[in-house]
């Protein structure tokens, strides 16, 4: 790496480190939809939090150190927002997740957790919107716990 980072994660989302696949953030936010879908080992590296993933135990998970470096980064920062704006896209896009159950839901639970340590809980308020904004005009498909997670982990309680 040329220059000092709190981290893998931190590298990562400041665009000077590769992800567990060689790949950096541009890389992965110019994914294809069916890339997006088919890749499973992504979205822990844009979207990063504090405990393991089940899914992909072996991808790193943030400390203290590389949460604070990233908070206090504008290009971790800007990583994150661009991340936000193409998963958002990704989910306007396509159709396929908007069905009882389906992986993406976890993938949105984690992306509102992500934001809302990351970012502040405006943006994550703001993705947990559009979301809900996709599930009500699908009719309303997705189950009422996959809904309870995504509140929660916005920490959207509000009217």
């Amino acid at each position: 790496m040329a220059e000092s980072t709190a981290g893998p994660l931190h590298a990562f989302l400041a665009g000077v480190g590769q992800d567990g696949r060689g790949r950096l953030a541009v890389d992965v936010l110019n994914f294809s939809d069916c890339d997006l879908e088919a890749v499973h080992d992504y979205i822990q590296w844009l979207f990063p939090l504090q405990s393991r993933s089940a899914a992909q135990p072996h991808s790193p998970i943030l400390t203290l150190d590389e949460i604070a470096a990233i908070r206090a980064d504008p290009r971790a920062v800007a990583t994150l927002k661009a991340a936000t704006e193409r998963l958002l896209r990704f989910y306007r896009d396509t159709q396929w997740w908007l069905i009882s159950h389906d992986h993406n839901h976890l993938r949105i639970t984690r992306i509102l957790h992500s934001l809302r340590l990351l970012v502040g809980p405006d943006e994550a308020i703001a993705f947990h919107k559009a979301i809900l904004a996709l599930h009500e005009a699908a009719g309303a498909p997705v189950n009422t716990r996959s809904l309870h997670f995504w509140a929660k982990a916005a920490g959207d309680v509000g009217p």
